[in-house]
Parts: C-alpha cells; sequence; structure tokens
C-alpha cells in the first residue's frame, strides 16, 4: 500500500493496522515533502519567526529560541511531552497512529524532511510498535501525550513492542536494523501535534460498528422468530413515507432475512396486533445507529486525509498558525458513533429479557426445560444487563466537557482522546450484549416447531458452530467470546449469511 497524504482510506488502515500491509510513500508525495521542507529552510535563512520552530510553544510562544538550539527544542518538545498513564494503546491502534501521522506528513506542509515519513513506515514494516499509554491527551494541541510516546521510539529512546516483546525503544530498532533519526527544525511539534490518536481508535472502532450493526439486525430477526413476531412493520411501503436511509436498509435486510419463514404465517391470525417496540421498531432505532455511524464515519474520513499539526507551510513562502489540531470535529463524531453503539446494545438487551422471561416469550422460563433445577440463560440476562448499565454511563459526552491548559493559552480543549477510549469500551460491551443475545435466540428457536426464515436459519447454524445448545447448566463465557468473535469477523452480517438470491426480497414484508 502507498500513502500519499489525501487518498487513505478506512479500509487501507484496518489494513496496515490488523493485517500488517506493508506501507509506501508515492513518489509525489516525497516531492511535497521535500517542497515544504524548502520553504521551511528558506524562514530559518531569513531568520523570520516562526512558532514552535523558533520560538517556545504554548504559553511560552513568545521566548524565542537561539539558532543554535532549535533543533534542541525539538528534542526537549518530545521527551518533555511523553509523560502519558495508563495501560498501552493496543498494537493495531498504535499501528493506525503511524499510518496516520505519515500520510498527514505527506501532504508536503508540514515542514519536515521525508526521512521522519520514511521512518515511520520502516517502523511500521519491521513491526516495532511503541509503547502509548492510553491516558493524557486533551485532544486540541493534538493528541500530544500519546505522539510523543510515538515519537520518542523514534529517537531511539521511549519503549516498543518488538516481535511479542517490550523492549526499549533503542533495542527495537536495533534488532529491526533501524537508525534513530536525528530531529530537524520542526520535526518534533510536527510529530506530536495532531489527532491521529483519537483517529486511529475512531476509524478502528467504527470498522467494528459497522460488524456490530449488522449482528443486531441479524439479531432482531431472530428474535422476531423466536418470539413469534409478525413482519408486518417491515413493509418497504412504510419506510418510503419516512425516507430515513438508515432505517430502510434494516427493513430491507430485515426482510430478507425472514424470507421462507413457516414461524410468521403460523400466527397471523393471534390477538396481537403489535409487537414490542423491540420487535416493531428495529429499522427505525437500528437506523437511527446507522445513520449516526455513517455520519461519524465521513468525518472521519475528511479527517484521515487532514493536515493536523501547527504551524503549516506553503509554497508561497508563508508559515501559518492555526488550530488545525483541535479535535472537536472527531470528538463530537464519536460520541455520536458511541450513543448509537450504546443504544443498540440497550434495544438487544430489552430483547434478552424478554426471551429469558416465560411470561412474555412463550417458552420455558430461562429457555431451559428443567426449570428450578437448571437455571439456564437467567444470569446471561444479568451480565448483558449489567454492560449496558456501564454503557450508559460512558455515554455521556466527552466533548460536552473541557478544562484549560497551558496557563489558559489553551482554554478549551476537545477531549476527543476520552470520546475515542470511551468508544473503545462501549464497543466492546456492546458486541458482548449482542452475543448474548444470539446465543439466547438460538436457544430460544431449539423451542420452535417450525422452520425460520432462511436467513435466521442460516444465522441459527453460524451461532451453532461455535455454541452448542444448552441442555444442562455450564459456565457460558466461553460462548459469549467465541460468538463476539464472530460479529467482529464480521461472520454474523446479513450478507455473509444470506444467499444472493433471498437478498432480493420483495417490498412488501413476508406473511
Amino acid at each position: 500500500m502507498r500513502v500519499d497524504g489525501h487518498s487513505l482510506s478506512l479500509a487501507d488502515i484496518v489494513l496496515v493496522a490488523e493485517c500488517r500491509a506493508d506501507v509506501e510513500p508515492r513518489a509525489e508525495a516525497l516531492k511535497r515533502i521535500e517542497r515544504g521542507r524548502a520553504v521551511l529552510e528558506r524562514v530559518l535563512r531569513e531568520d523570520k519567526v516562526a512558532y514552535g520552530v523558533n520560538t517556545g510553544v504554548g504559553e511560552l510562544r513568545t521566548v524565542i529560541i537561539p539558532r543554535p538550539k532549535i533543533m534542541q527544542l525539538q528534542l526537549n518538545l518530545v521527551r518533555s511531552t511523553a509523560c502519558g498513564v495508563g495501560e498501552p494503546l493496543p498494537e493495531d491502534v498504535v499501528r493506525a497512529m503511524m499510518l496516520l501521522r505519515a500520510n498527514a506528513l505527506s501532504s508536503g506542509h508540514s515542514g519536515v524532511r521525508v526521512e521522519l515519513v520514511r521512518m515511520l513506515l520502516n517502523m511500521l514494516n519491521s513491526e516495532v510498535v511503541p509503547v502509548v499509554p492510553r491516558k493524557g491527551s486533551v485532544g486540541s494541541s493534538g493528541d500530544l501525550t500519546p505522539l510523543a510516546h510515538m515519537a520518542l521510539v523514534m529517537v531511539g529512546e521511549g519503549e516498543a513492542f518488538y516481535q511479542g516483546k517490550r523492549v526499549s525503544g533503542a533495542e527495537a530498532l536495533s534488532q529491526a536494523g533501524l537508525e534513530p533519526v536525528r530531529l530537524h527544525e520542526k520535526e518534533g511539534l510536527a510529530l506530536i501535534n495532531g489527532t491521529q490518536m483519537m483517529t486511529a481508535i475512531g476509524c478502528l472502532c467504527l470498522h467494528r460498528a459497522e460488524h456490530f450493526l449488522h449482528a443486531a439486525t441479524v439479531a432482531a430477526a431472530m428474535g422476531v422468530e423466536a418470539l413469534k413476531g409478525t413482519s408486518q412493520a417491515f413493509d418497504a411501503r412504510l419506510f418510503r413515507l419516512r425516507s430515513h436511509p438508515g432505517a430502510e436498509k434494516v427493513a430491507s435486510e430485515l426482510r430478507a432475512l425472514l424470507v421462507g419463514s413457516q414461524i410468521i404465517p403460523s400466527h397471523q391470525d393471534c390477538h396481537e396486533v403489535q409487537d414490542a417496540y423491540t420487535l416493531r421498531c428495529a429499522p427505525q432505532v437500528l437506523g437511527a445507529c446507522w445513520d449516526s455511524l455513517a455520519f461519524a464515519i465521513k468525518v472521519l474520513e475528511r479527517e484521515v486525509n487532514s493536515v493536523t499539526d501547527n504551524p503549516l507551510v506553503f509554497e508561497d513562502g508563508s508559515v501559518v498558525s492555526g488550530g488545525n489540531f483541535h479535535g472537536q470535529p472527531v470528538a463530537m463524531a464519536l460520541d455520536q458513533a458511541c450513543l448509537a453503539v450504546h443504544v443498540a446494545a440497550a434495544f438487544s438487551e430489552r430483547r434478552i429479557a424478554r426471551l429469558v422471561d416465560g411470561k412474555l416469550s412463550h417458552l420455558p422460563d430461562f429457555l431451559v426445560k428443567s426449570e428450578g433445577l437448571e437455571s439456564g440463560m437467567m444470569i446471561m440476562q444479568y451480565v448483558a444487563a449489567a454492560l449496558v448499565c456501564e454503557n450508559k454511563l460512558l455515554s455521556s459526552p466527552a466533548s460536552a466537557d473541557s478544562l484549560p491548559t497551558s496557563a489558559n493559552q489553551e482554554d478549551y480543549n476537545s477531549m476527543g482522546s476520552w470520546a475515542a477510549l470511551k468508544l473503545m469500551q462501549v464497543m466492546e460491551n456492546a458486541e458482548r450484549v449482542v452475543a448474548i443475545e444470539l446465543i439466547c435466540e438460538a436457544q430460544a428457536l431449539e423451542f420452535q416447531k417450525l422452520r425460520p426464515g432462511a436467513g435466521v436459519q442460516a444465522a441459527k447454524r453460524r451461532v451453532r458452530s461455535a455454541v452448542k445448545r444448552l441442555t444442562d447448566d455450564r459456565p457460558m463465557h466461553e460462548d459469549i467470546e467465541a460468538v463476539r468473535n464472530m460479529i467482529v469477523a464480521g461472520a454474523l452480517d446479513p450478507e455473509n449469511i444470506i444467499s444472493k438470491r433471498i437478498s432480493k426480497s420483495s417490498g412488501k414484508a413476508p406473511r
């Protein structure tokens, strides 16, 4: 894969971060970087004042740095900023950070040398992954602290993971056959000024969120069958009268999953004329989640190909200070994605509660025949409720808060890194909630004598490939993780379980 500063996609990021694809710079990107560096060197030759190049930073912006000490300033910036705390970020997140920073520098507006971009890409290709503590960024002068820990390894300091071992940065580079870089003017600031931590986490989480919402739709279809719901509420004519794209998408997928059902027509003359909201309103609720996710994806697709450090250089010779590093656009988008994921999981938990309650489901209590002796799926709903409760608290928007930094020079911060970290935790919890629902629904369908729709049958088979039917009480935690792994891998996306023939459903819901 090649980076050029303007064409990176979310799929590319996943490919490099998770699949360890090699990366190279495009030739035109290298030329832009060289032109940008030439502009900066001309500014230095003319002794012009440029923020962070020959001045201090933040509140110290008015302090002029003597020319002989300018390069030392860059190393000092990295060292002093590398004070993050907490557990290290996952390696795939750090790899995404490195890729995103290299891509941003490839635009040629940061004033760095080609060697800096090559170093980031060589570390990626050699699988030298800096140890980056997850806490310490307020998400406004960029993700300063986490990016500083990344930069430390580039200069042969800090710590890194190499071939599965946590070693010093110097040792990791040495074993990989790489030489540390010496930071030149502006390069320390260019490495640490940017939104790459929050954006990296966001991109990887949004990729997972798409699989999660697909699985939530499959779970909703299985719930309709297991609870003997009606599919009338999925009629395409209803959604043409409201025309939200997410709702139309979910309704279409539900119709496709339910094609061929014997269960739905078997009770069409019963006294129940409307189902509970978690069945009837699945397109409206999950569709709103899809629409929120689509917004967040568009924001991050723009961000990954943006230039987010400060100051920036232009070919006319100007060096302009601004605020492209401020994380507010990303923070607000990730807060919205966080809420969308939480809502889908909370929606799922309510169906789980209905499934295990015999008075509502008309199935054996807790989906087990030996009631009393066997507790069945009782505590599975407890776990889902606990996860949803945690997510409810985590879904409070990080971007609604701010604390000033740098002696009030940086007086309104985005808290985008916290928005990203919250989303990562909410995502993990939500995947487990839907995994629990899918397990419960596979169990519930065992008590149905008639055949469900072909898509639901396929989904049940997929779940059963990892989780056997519950006949006697057993620990279920490994089952939950097995199904969650299937969700993360996209194995429960409708397109992966419905044949092309079945997926071409009519506009009217099956009866």
